[in-house]
């Protein structure tokens, strides 16, 4: 049994020690995303108002910080999957597409970061659900005639893993990222949509 006042397998976190966890996770992100790898544990505690032993005893290591930092990102592109889906479905892929390309333009830091120190982000199940939520969006968008029926999820995935590579490694503005997504988004209409098709 874990003492007192600390967490373990049957023991839930506490309402302070989440909170902790809640800044050191946004403090993180900015201290990375403004200094890169020369970002350090002492300054991530400093913008979050705890002590270093309060980050290290949430993260033991600056990999595990970054590892937590991609799987918190990646609940919340789930969670706003299923958000969309239920709000507009028939512009919910679309919209969220434009979303993720936008999130890793401006998380660009943080993942280059974790591509430099070799961080390996184990997360099946999580990876699993959101590629649910983006087939639940697709199917959205086929049903209200949005998107081309012969389009598959493996398409989509692959598209959307394109174009925020793209947008990360690439440096584009926020104009091309536009653009970009204009051609990926006529790609993905029905064909008798496309302008190519109506001009036969």
């Amino acid at each position: 049994m874990p003492p007192p006042g600390t967490t373990g397998p049957d023991r839930p976190m506490r309402a302070d020690a989440r909170r902790n966890r809640t800044r050191i996770l946004e403090a993180a992100e900015l201290v990375f995303a403004e200094q890169g790898s020369s970002g350090s544990t002492e300054e991530v505690a400093r913008r979050a108002g705890v002590a270093i032993g309060t980050v290290f005893r949430h993260f033991p290591t600056k990999d595990d910080l970054l590892a937590a930092i991609m799987k918190n990102l990646l609940e919340q592109l789930v969670a706003e999957a299923g958000a969309l889906s239920d709000s507009e479905p028939r512009t919910a892929l679309f919209t969220f597409f434009t979303r993720i390309v936008e999130q890793a333009a401006a998380r660009k830091a943080v993942v280059d970061l974790l591509a430099r120190n070799g961080v390996e982000i184990r997360l099946p199940e999580l990876v699993t659900v959101f590629a649910d939520a983006v087939g639940d969006m697709l199917r959205q968008a086929q049903t209200t005639g949005t998107v081309d029926p012969d389009i598959r999820l493996p398409e989509v995935m692959a598209l959307l893993a394109s174009t925020s590579q793209g947008a990360l490694h690439g440096g584009w503005d926020r104009e091309l990222r536009r653009r970009v997504l204009d051609v990926v988004f006529a790609g993905l209409a029905p064909k008798a949509d496309r302008p190519t098709d109506r001009a036969r």
